[in-house]
């Protein structure tokens, strides 16, 4: 009897060992359905299957004791797979850091993804089914916007939003129009082969293009001490550049489908532009309210603050895209407008889980981009044309380049600090494709004849940019001499000093009558310290700036030490002084 027992559970481990392997084929029907023995009579079985048939119905005296039921948990169980496949790279890659120091780390997880598709490929030749509209655009896309926003430096975003908007999307209208017709041109040479290309598909494409990846360009601008001007100018220009990309994507899509070009529909599409950005930036700043409303009343309860946060920021996503509004630049709004608010409200200790799920939540989805991107270039039928795949990246790479300087040249009398040609060159070369390209480039529609090439150009462009420019820009921008900032320096003297000119600036401005954004910005702080911090701040007791400022510098000098110890904690403050501090900032 113990023998029978031993020879069946090994049978059942093997089989499950086969499964795991098996299910690296994502997306395929695995049909595994062997017979187990029965072990034990009981009349009521500890285990039973849910796939008998009437055909192989169990002997009621004699009931199976392990079964195995792959259907029952396939889902959930490929997502685990992906996703501890994912980490364990993630873990090696920093492990071994210094290969990350010249290698992005996004080049990596592609070319791993290569390997693991060429696996797939020798065993099944049909390619995963790992990206649709759906996946990406309510699972994925939602945490990589939201750790974006929430970890955006406020101020200095804000004294440069004119020339990140201006970048974002003007730039963003100068590389699809400039790309799409240049394209449209190629298409006009017989020798290509892709006259039916016409001038909307052509729009379509350039739109997916113009989606500019942030993620491995700004840890080499963090690593390098890039100035502060430029990092905050390439990070909002990448962030609402998105939500703009995908706007003119559903724009050119609906004007690709119409059979008759009508102007009147065509006018009123560029007129839903605006209600689009417009629309969601509102559901944006009512659900940033409400969540921060809502945590004036946790004081109670704790526990549910990060889920009050989490919550808040996927309804704003959801509610604009059930309007068909911009959802990235609801979530975007609602974090930014959330932020100040919520961590005044919530304790230390939900703080700090607030920081770390929002990072981990992006790291995984942004990591789980670029391994699929791999994948899926392997196994996928791709469909080449090597003239207009070449045309494709030069375009992209000329228009980005003279869209830079153009652009710049007139921002630059506007601006405090101009930009120099090695900022420019940094802007430029920095414009790397990524994620978002790839997941539209999936949801073309089926009617477009020339799809795949759509695609394998795509892919084309993201891997060129992605490991010669991703590779290249570090050593590039060291040659050129490019400006530095010291963001270790943030000490309380600069802190006072920097409020002290902004003040001056101010007062000199009312007495000349000329506004900028210091003269906007000390009349909202006037505000908001009048009536919203009223509404929104549980404990809105007055208090001293400069006592304000010291508490939040020391706090984060603390929580910086304690995310850098490796075992001697003899260094980190104590806990009752932390405890004291969170207290008082709380």
């Amino acid at each position: 009897m113990v023998l029978h027992f031993y020879v069946s559970t090994s049978f059942n481990f093997q089989i499950f060992l086969c499964i795991c392997f098996a299910s690296l084929g994502y997306g395929e029907n695995v049909d595994i359905t062997p017979k187990a023995t029965a072990v034990f009579s009981s009349k009521y079985p500890l285990w039973s299957s849910t796939d008998d048939t009437a055909g192989n119905e169990a002997d009621e005296t004699n009931p199976e004791f392990f079964t195995l039921n792959f259907s029952r948990i396939k889902i959930p169980f490929e997502i685990t797979l992906w996703v501890l496949l994912a980490s364990f790279a993630k873990i090696g890659f920093n492990v071994y850091h210094k290969i990350t120091v010249w290698v992005p780390e996004s080049c990596l997880l592609i070319s791993l993804g290569f390997i693991v598709g060429g696996v797939m490929h020798a065993v099944r030749k049909e390619p995963p089914a790992v990206v649709s509209s759906n996946v990406f655009f309510l699972y994925m896309l939602p945490p990589i916007i939201l750790d974006s926003g929430y970890f955006m430096p406020t101020r200095p975003f804000f004294e440069n939003m004119g020339t990140v908007m201006w970048f974002a999307v003007v730039g963003a209208l100068w590389n699809i129009m400039g790309v799409g017709i240049s394209l449209f041109a190629i298409c006009q040479i017989e020798a290509f082969g892709v006259q039916d290309i016409n001038l909307e598909e052509n729009l379509l494409f350039a739109t997916i293009l113009s989606a500019v990846e942030p993620v491995a360009v700004l840890s080499v601008f963090e690593d390098i001490s890039i100035n502060e001007q430029l990092y905050i100018v390439m990070f909002g220009e990448c962030l609402f550049n998105d939500a703009v990309t995908v706007v003119l994507y559903n724009l050119f899509n609906h004007v690709a489908m119409m059979e008759v070009d009508e102007p009147a529909v065509i006018l009123s599409d560029i007129g839903g532009f605006f209600v689009v950005g417009l629309g969601g930036i509102f559901f944006g700043l009512l659900f940033g309210f409400l969540t921060a409303l809502t945590t004036r009343f946790t004081g109670k309860v704790r526990e549910i603050e990060p889920l009050v946060i989490f919550m808040f920021s996927y309804m704003a996503y959801l509610i604009a895209e059930l309007f068909a509004l911009s959802s990235i630049m609801a979530i975007l709004t609602c974090t930014l407008s959330m932020k100040y608010y919520v961590e005044e409200n919530v304790s230390q200790r939900s703080c700090t889980t607030i920081r770390h799920v929002i990072k981990m939540a992006g790291s995984v989805s942004e990591t789980l981009m670029f391994f699929f991107l791999g994948v899926v270039t392997i196994t996928m039928d791709h469909e080449w044309n090597w003239g207009y795949i070449l045309f494709t990246l030069f375009f992209t790479l000329f228009w980005r380049f003279l869209g830079v300087l153009v652009l710049t040249l007139i921002i630059n009398p506007f601006r405090k600090i101009p930009f120099n040609f090695q900022d420019q060159f940094g802007l430029a070369y920095g414009g790397l494709r990524g994620a978002l390209s790839f997941a539209l480039a999936f949801t073309l529609p089926n009617s477009i004849a020339h799809k795949k090439l759509f695609i394998t150009d795509t892919i084309a462009v993201i891997i060129f940019t992605v490991f010669i420019q991703g590779i290249t820009i570090r050593p590039l921008l060291k040659l050129m001499n490019i400006r530095k900032t010291n963001w270790n320096l943030e000490t309380i003297n600069v802190e006072i000093h920097k409020r002290l000119m902004e003040h001056t600036v101010a007062g000199i401005e009312d007495l000349c009558g000329q506004w900028s954004h210091y003269r906007w910005k000390d009349m909202f702080v006037k505000f908001n310290n009048r009536f919203i911090r009223k509404i929104l701040i549980r404990d809105n007791r007055p208090e001293s700036s400069i006592v304000s400022l010291y508490k939040k510098l020391e706090l984060r000098n603390a929580m910086e030490i304690l995310d850098t110890m490796s075992g001697d904690i003899s260094a980190a403050p104590s806990l009752m002084s932390l405890q004291l501090l969170s207290d008082g900032c709380s």
